[in-house]
């Protein structure tokens, strides 16, 4: 079968504006906990959209780490992403769950959390992982990979196996503050549900969209 050709039937589920939460956060907070539920490998996984110095618009798929008054998730600094999102602090992200027929489309302005949030996730995570975000220039180019191993090899040795590896200073976390959130349902006949969120003062505005 062509896949270009495929056709899919997403079904008959509704969803309407009695189904979202005043706050379009919790709604997406339900989203990734039903994609959970539904064994969608890393529900938490989003694209991310930025706009780099020369008005190049670049995407990515990265992890969301937490959610509260924004969508938070961690980067070396000096990456593509990263230096992208210092000069222009306009981003998009796309939470993609095909198999259950939902998406959630995001705009909004990304900024860094604080030193201290930024520290304590770090020490969350596995030491492998802490020696990686040292080992690696995040997007520069590498002569090959036995040269980018063989440096982790050794800041595995040079950091041994007790001391704390402390947070690099070029690694840290951003925050995604949203002024507009989108989700959109799959349904037959691509008669698809699509409500919208746009900040109106201190709250939302709300607002069903044609297929």
């Amino acid at each position: 079968m062509d896949p270009l050709a495929r056709h899919s039937d997403y079904g008959h589920e509704e969803f309407d504006e009695s189904h979202v939460h005043e706050d379009p956060l919790e709604t997406l907070r339900q989203w990734v906990i039903d994609a959970d539920a539904a064994g969608i490998y890393e529900p938490n996984a989003f694209v991310l959209g930025t706009i780099d110095p020369t008005v190049t618009p670049t995407a990515r798929t990265v992890l969301l780490k937490q959610l509260d008054s924004g969508l938070v998730f961690v980067t070396n600094y000096l990456s593509r992403k990263g230096r992208a999102i210092d000069a222009n602090s306009r981003v998009s992200a796309v939470f993609g769950w095909y198999s259950i027929h939902r998406q959630v489309l995001i705009e909004g302005n990304a900024t860094r959390v604080t030193p201290a949030e930024s520290d304590e996730y770090f020490a969350s995570r596995p030491r492998g992982s802490q020696v990686a975000a040292w080992a690696s220039d995040q997007s520069t180019p590498v002569e090959s990979r036995n040269r980018l191993d063989a440096h982790y090899g050794d800041l595995l040795a040079r950091f041994g196996d007790d001391s704390p590896v402390e947070r690099p200073p070029h690694w840290g976390g951003y925050r995604i503050v949203p002024d507009r959130i989108e989700f959109w349902k799959g349904r037959s006949n691509r008669m698809h549900d699509r409500i919208a969120f746009e900040r109106d003062g201190d709250g939302w505005r709300v607002t069903r969209l044609q297929p």
